[in-house]
């Protein structure tokens, strides 16, 4: 119990420095395009911000679910089956990376306007979409070698990776912004290089001969990627949520409070990606050792470190409200560069609702990231799905219309506190009843 214990605290407290790290990569330009380019830059960006979320999204979905299946082969000594998902995950990866980079070629017009940009805000958000979906494949191949590097028992270098990228991204976000002065393309490449570094820095995993993975000759089969696809599916859900939340709470915001609204939204959404990124990361740095246990026929372990993630969970929950709670008004200062009375009004409101639903969030992420780590993925896809789409968008249009703002920041604590509800009750039931977990999912859709 005391090497479990051990394990848990040091894979989570790296990865959780990472993904700190990494959620600031979009902080940093939040901070610096208000600097800039004023409230009409930031209401560009938070339109721009759940494409961010989508290649996030897709990277999760071929990492994590690669990773967790990669740590289960091993620790069963099934060394090249092993390989072989490290390789279907590439080729996975690369196949989803040159999609998204054809659209980002192509479609960037059609995007911005489904978005909601408007003719003030067009011009910007197109150019940060086109940035940051030519260099998706980067972002993708980047989480796809950070949770194969940490599932081969090292989270040390994944942590430097991710925080040099986030260092790196700052100081370029400077640079380019203003030395250089290259507005809103250059906030776009400062993230975009970001992965890059990155993955130079995972590149001394393969240099000092520490992988246990490699790329191998294989006949790929339909089979492999969907099993892929299933265990990284809560991960790929969870991330799109976020890209979700962003598109349905600016398209009700835009309506009620036009830009302004949108780039009061825009702070409260950024410093959430940095929360989420805290509870993801506590999330992607147990994966490893949940896998391992459900590997080794050991549901006694993943148990245990479940009971860990929960209260260290409701810990970091607590912590980041009161945080939130008392310092809403100077933390929304930093970021509202013009001083705007009414961003600051509806930005502080936003923050201290808003982030209550962060009490109950991260045990919502742990939880289905437990359930793909032990190939439970139907109730992992669930539970991120509930909290995703299928009673987020419901709640927004329903609280909107009848609290106008305060009912858009309370749709996000309603969908989690009843999430968190199903989540207590899947985990009561056995996991042989996926079929009635998949029948309440129905019911609830």
């Amino acid at each position: 119990m005391k090497t479990l214990a051990l394990d848990f605290a040091k894979y989570v407290s790296l990865n959780v420095l990472g993904m700190i790290g990494l959620s600031c990569y979009i902080l940093a330009d939040t901070f610096f395009i208000a600097k800039a380019l004023g409230p009409l830059g930031i209401a560009a960006l938070n339109f721009s911000i759940s494409v961010y979320s989508i290649i996030a999204g897709v990277g999760l979905l071929v990492g994590i679910g690669g990773g967790a299946r990669y740590a289960i082969l091993q620790s069963q000594k099934k060394h090249e089956e092993a390989n072989r998902v490290f390789t279907s995950a590439v080729v996975l990866g690369a196949v989803l990376g040159a999609g998204l980079f054809v659209v980002g070629v192509f479609g960037t017009r059609q995007l911005a306007v489904l978005l909601g940009a408007d003719a003030d805000v067009f011009p910007m958000t197109e150019t940060y979409l086109r940035t940051i979906l030519v260099f998706a494949p980067a972002f993708i191949a980047n989480n796809i070698l950070l949770a194969f590097v940490r599932n081969d028992e090292n989270p040390r270098l994944p942590m430097i990776a991710m925080l040099t990228g986030s260092a790196s991204n700052v100081v370029l976000d400077y640079v380019f912004m203003f030395p250089l002065q290259m507005g809103m393309f250059g906030a776009a490449f400062a993230t975009c290089l970001a992965p890059l570094i990155s993955i130079l820095i995972l590149a001394v995993h393969f240099a000092k001969r520490k992988n246990g993975f490699r790329l191998v000759k294989t006949k790929f089969k339909p089979a492999e990627f969907f099993t892929i696809a299933r265990l990284g599916a809560s991960s790929f859900v969870g991330e799109i949520s976020s890209a979700v939340t962003l598109m349905v709470f600016n398209l009700a915001i835009v309506n009620l409070e036009g830009n302004t609204g949108v780039a009061a939204y825009g702070i409260v959404a950024n410093l959430a990606l940095i929360a989420t990124a805290i509870f993801t990361g506590l999330a992607q740095g147990v994966q490893p050792l949940f896998s391992r246990a459900h590997g080794k026929g050991r549901p006694e372990d993943a148990s245990s470190l479940l009971k860990m993630a929960t209260l260290t969970s409701i810990f970091i929950g607590l912590v980041i409200y009161l945080l939130v709670f008392f310092g809403a008004e100077g933390i929304v200062s930093v970021f509202n560069g013009e001083g705007s009375v009414k961003i600051a009004s509806l930005a502080n409101r936003g923050l201290r609702i808003y982030f209550t639903g962060f009490l109950f969030a991260g045990l919502n992420i742990a939880f289905a990231q437990y359930l793909s780590a032990v190939e439970r993925s139907r109730p992992a896809f669930a539970v991120s799905l509930l909290r995703g789409c299928v009673l987020l968008i419901p709640a927004v249009l329903l609280l909107s219309r009848i609290l106008q703002m305060a009912g858009i920041w309370l749709s996000f604590v309603v969908t989690e506190l009843a999430v968190l509800m199903y989540a207590r009750h899947i985990w009561r039931k056995k996991p042989g009843s996926a079929r009635e977990e998949g029948r309440f999912l129905q019911r609830a859709a």
